[in-house]
């Protein structure tokens, strides 16, 4: 080890451990913390270093249940499918995974969240409703006409409306969190008929990003938490796995019915 190594030194305000003691966040991790603090207060600590109100970890965890899991996804099958494979590396199975979370599944939390922020850094707060929804329907407008989608809405399965939704507005109310990212978001879902002619959802996923945002979490790391609580979920689906396999079986009815095709289709002449 070279001299430097010894002198320099590299802060940080998370975990320290010492000969007898570890801390976290400044406090004894077993004294302080292990029994005191739950898993979702002490992930909210450990992204903000600060502490926070009862009724945030509240909201805070409500998003994480609404992202844990929703049945045989992409990144559940890619999971089973992967520890069918590798049994012997379940950390390969959980970061396959999660490693599906984009755009489609899972990134929409980050994505919405940085969209409406990214509208109310150049707009002027409103102060009733009539005024959200005018900024609603100038911002679908603008989408609408540069071409692009809205995240978060819309649903493949809840075309009806998304059960998480109002559900999540709701716990925002009642811990006085309903912050401007979901006053937008909501007033999007009120107007956007006007511009697109038919009434889509606002996803769970998308309504996630947006109370996440109002919690003033760092925008860079809401696809963080989005992973954070599909991570749960995974393991659950590998502990079902266990019980009652059905990995071999999805592989095997792909297996067995492909279809042979000549290689004309797909071969390219340059």
């Amino acid at each position: 080890m070279t001299d430097d190594a010894v002198t320099n030194r590299y802060p940080t305000a998370l975990g320290a451990s010492s000969r007898e003691s570890i801390t976290l966040l400044g406090e004894d991790l077993a004294a302080d913390v292990m029994g005191n603090v739950g898993f979702g207060e002490l992930a909210f600590r450990l992204a903000t270093q600060r502490r926070p109100e009862p009724g945030e970890t509240r909201l805070f965890e409500a998003v994480l249940a609404a992202l844990a899991d929703h049945g045989f996804t992409p990144t559940a099958m890619v999971t089973r499918l992967t520890y069918l494979s590798a049994p012997d590396s379940i950390q390969g199975a959980l970061a396959a995974g999660l490693l599906g979370g984009g755009s489609r599944f899972l990134g929409v939390t980050e994505d919405c969240g940085r969209f409406l922020d990214d509208v109310l850094r150049d707009a002027e707060r409103p102060s009733d409703d009539e005024g959200w929804d005018a900024l609603a329907l100038a911002t679908v407008r603008a989408r609408r006409e540069a071409g692009q989608l809205i995240p978060g809405l819309g649903h493949h399965v809840h075309k009806d409306g998304d059960p998480r939704t109002p559900r999540l507005f709701e716990i925002a109310r009642e811990e006085g969190l309903f912050g401007p990212h979901l006053r937008l978001f909501e007033a999007i879902g009120r107007v956007h008929p006007q511009v697109l002619g038919k009434t889509l959802p606002l996803n769970g996923a998308g309504v996630c990003g947006a109370a996440l945002a109002d919690l003033d979490l760092p925008l860079q790391l809401l696809r963080g938490f989005a992973l954070l609580a599909r991570t749960a979920g995974l393991v659950g689906q590998l502990a079902e796995e266990l019980r009652n396999p059905v990995a071999d079986d999805i592989f095997r009815s792909v297996d067995l019915n492909n279809v042979p095709v000549e290689p004309e289709p797909y071969r390219s002449d340059g």
